[in-house]
């Protein structure tokens, strides 16, 4: 019996459909980029900029936070969400700005509609941990 297309990319992981660790690096780098040039959070990332071994180390925390919500090999050991951005302010705004940052880049880079829709699922669940706590 032969298996359809549909079913061949069924069993394919999101973390594969990322392209693995490199490919969530390419989606990470795009995204940091994106947030510096959006005027709705460019100023919470540009403090940053001055320490490129502190932006080394976010960006390593967003791959693995990323690997582990793709079911990937990758295990985040940073602070929860809600720890992270305690204080922040962070508005509904600034989220929606991070969210489509992330989502446009990875259409950029070629990642299907269903992919793009399935990060937004988890990223939308992650709301209520980072806006306004």
């Amino acid at each position: 019996m032969t298996t359809s297309a549909a079913e061949q990319l069924s069993t394919v992981s999101l973390y594969e459909r990322l392209g693995g660790s490199t490919g969530i690096r390419r989606i990470v780098d795009g995204m940091v980029d994106a947030h510096l040039d959006n005027p709705a959070i460019k100023p919470r990332f540009t403090p940053y900029l001055d320490q490129p071994d502190r932006v080394e180390k976010i960006k390593q925390h967003y791959c693995t936070l990323f690997e582990e919500l793709s079911n990937g090999p990758g295990a985040y050991d940073g602070r929860s969400m809600h720890e992270t951005h305690r204080g922040m302010n962070i508005d509904e705004t600034e989220y929606i700005a991070a969210m489509d940052d992330i989502l446009e880049t990875m259409k950029s880079l070629g990642h299907a509609e269903d992919t793009r829709k399935e990060i937004a699922a988890m990223l939308y669940a992650l709301k209520d941990d980072i806006v306004r706590v």
